[in-house]
């Protein structure tokens, strides 16, 4: 394990599934325990706080209001908790480690640990952009708009979950992985300046000049450094049980290299590892996939 790595991690549960059109991620939280990530977190060392899960409210049925964006209220409750929870494990010095859930629940942790990392560098592992906003999302899903929200920009009632002027700057933000964004993410990404590795980029360089270049960016003036992966950056070949599979992405390899290349920088001070559905994986292939990336993450290594 890295000498310098925070020992203590609280392990925060978010079983949100409303960001997402699809049913299934909701049970991610539940698959990743059952995968073994405290006993893997233990053997290498950690002293583990599972906090529990923070229960969402099912509405039951999404009704068209005052906003497009579905289950805009309880995704705002959820993600206020959320952040507050964050904000006081990082208060009280112990690493914390997020588990959905869809990534709508990016905007909680994010803000939450911005209440004491006040220039944070952010690494967004996945295969979209989540960069929508209302007036350019397809279909209202907040799973695809929480970039854009910690970035500061989006819908009023998400960007002041933790408080409207504590954001992201873009110039220390890196998306990874990326293979599928609307026109919309599109326009904003390029006007942001946000440093997006495609898989393009990924062929052509290799995980490891990506991840050199990544951690610059990351690492420039901050003081520290979020890492929030979607299990949907990797082909559905290692990973099925995603909320929304795009093929083409990282192999099982890529995404270890990429954590183990993180670990030795030890610059991660939290992390979150999103949209991993039951319903659509095969003997919780995906959730064992998420353990071992966090064990790789967190200092495992073979020697």
């Amino acid at each position: 394990m890295n000498p310098t790595v925070n020992r203590h991690i609280s392990i925060i549960g978010v079983p949100l599934d409303l960001g997402a059109d699809r049913r299934g991620v909701d049970m991610g939280p539940s698959a990743i325990r059952y995968a073994g990530l405290r006993e893997r977190l233990q053997r290498i060392g950690y002293e583990i706080d599972d906090k529990g899960d923070i229960l969402p409210h099912r509405p039951d049925s999404w009704q068209v209001g005052e906003t497009a964006l579905k289950y805009l209220d309880e995704i705002e409750r959820v993600n206020s908790e959320l952040c507050k929870i964050v904000s006081e494990e990082l208060q009280n010095s112990r690493f914390p480690l997020v588990l959905g859930g869809d990534h709508s629940i990016a905007i909680g942790t994010i803000s939450g640990v911005l209440q004491h990392k006040k220039k944070l560098g952010v690494i967004w592992f996945d295969a979209h952009g989540d960069s929508n906003t209302v007036e350019t999302s397809p279909t209202g899903n907040i799973h695809g708009m929480p970039a854009a929200v910690s970035l500061g920009i989006g819908h009023e009632r998400l960007t002041a979950v933790g408080g409207k002027d504590v954001k992201l700057c873009p110039e220390n933000f890196v998306m990874i992985g990326i293979r599928d964004l609307d026109q919309g993410e599109k326009l904003l990404l390029k006007e942001l300046g946000i440093a997006v590795y495609t898989m393009h980029e990924i062929d052509m360089l290799g995980m490891a000049k990506v991840m050199e270049e990544a951690l610059a960016i990351v690492t420039k003036g901050t003081d520290g450094v979020h890492v929030s992966f979607d299990m949907d950056v990797m082909d559905p070949l290692h990973a099925p049980g995603v909320g929304t599979p795009v093929v083409g992405g990282l192999t099982y390899r890529e995404s270890h290299l990429a954590m183990e290349l993180l670990s030795a920088a030890n610059i991660v001070t939290s992390a979150e590892f999103v949209e991993v559905n039951t319903v659509l994986d095969h003997q919780n292939a995906t959730a064992k996939v998420a353990v071992a990336l966090m064990g790789s993450l967190l200092g495992e290594r073979l020697k």
